[in-house]
């Protein structure tokens, strides 16, 4: 293949990956360009929203955006079930709520699909600590430590303090 032909099927393959990944921006019956979100992209948007409410320290706040990305996530369980990201933030959302059984079933089961999910691997381990379990929590370290990943360093650093 010449130059002039790399370059041919450059120029296409990129207008062909503009024009696909725009027209899917054209859908709004409003006119405007957002695009509709999934139940798991709601709930994982209002998780991190909570997140920076709990910083704040707006505890009643990120109650309420917990109990919110709650009902996203269940929707979004049962229109696509065994999900792992959606069993984490399930999991995740549940035990910021108090109900740590709950939400160990939820980060079991995404285990269960998926034994070396980071997220799953840390939050489970935050779980243990907060439930005095801490040797449950160094197993769920041991997994992250060739990672490479914020993960394991959060973990590990609850653990130290604790």
């Amino acid at each position: 293949m010449n130059y002039i032909e790399m370059k041919i099927k450059f120029i296409t393959i990129i207008f062909l990956f503009f024009t696909l990944t725009n027209s899917s921006y054209g859908a709004g019956s409003s006119g405007d360009s957002e695009q509709v979100k999934t139940s798991y992209e709601k709930g994982a948007y209002i998780i991190k929203k909570a997140k920076r409410s709990e910083k704040k320290g707006k505890t009643k706040k990120a109650i309420k955006q917990y109990e919110k990305a709650l009902k996203y996530l269940i929707k979004s369980n049962e229109k696509k079930p065994n999900q792992p990201d959606t069993l984490n933030y399930l999991g995740f959302a549940l035990r910021k709520l108090g109900k740590f059984e709950e939400a160990e079933k939820f980060y079991m089961q995404g285990l269960s699909i998926e034994p070396n999910h980071n997220g799953i691997n840390e939050y489970l381990g935050e779980l243990y600590v907060q439930t005095n379990r801490i040797e449950l929590a160094k197993e769920r370290l041991e997994i992250l430590k060739n990672c490479n990943c914020e993960e394991y360093s959060e973990l590990k650093e609850l653990i130290e303090s604790n």
